[in-house]
């Protein structure tokens, strides 16, 4: 937990943000008036998440989920703004998935190159350094030993 009640408040910074943001150009914002309503957005959270926990408990759970923070918010009787989060929050969950499947892509794509003999990297290398190596001008082709089966590596032979 906390050690002193002002480690719960939100970021001034954060709050600034959302407060400019939020107001049209020009409008100015006094220092007292951040503070309140830092205070107050500190203490929507922390009732929300309260309520929340309570939620959570008479399902028998201990993880907070999102259906969780909506039946709470419709127990502060802010039901207005449920149908809206519900939109943001199915946004969000389908960026992430968006991020999970561009990573797994990602992995996969990292393991087919590590799979792929490194013939194309050495000419692609040859070409980057200004060699320049056709493929007629090789003198030696590189295949791959498969006897041992374990220890797959190449081995340059003469194309003569």
């Amino acid at each position: 937990m906390a050690e002193k009640p002002e480690d719960l408040n939100l970021p001034n910074s954060v709050i600034a943000r959302i407060i400019k943001e939020a107001l049209p150009e020009g409008v100015i914002i006094s220092k007292e008036s951040r503070s309140a309503i830092s205070k107050a957005a500190s203490v929507f959270v922390l009732y929300c998440t309260s309520c929340a926990n309570n939620y959570a408990l008479q399902q028998k759970r201990k993880t907070l989920k999102d259906v969780d923070v909506l039946a709470a918010l419709e127990e502060m009787e802010f039901e207005n703004f449920v149908p809206q989060l519900k939109q943001f929050l199915e946004a969000f969950k389908l960026e992430q998935k968006g991020k999970k499947t561009a990573l797994e892509k990602r992995r996969k794509a990292k393991e087919s190159s590590v799979n792929t003999p490194e013939l194309t990297s050495d000419v692609e290398k040859a070409d980057a350094a200004g060699i320049g190596a056709e493929m007629g001008d090789l003198d030696e082709l590189l295949v791959m030993d498969t006897d041992d089966g374990a220890n797959n590596k190449f081995e340059p032979i003469n194309s003569n």
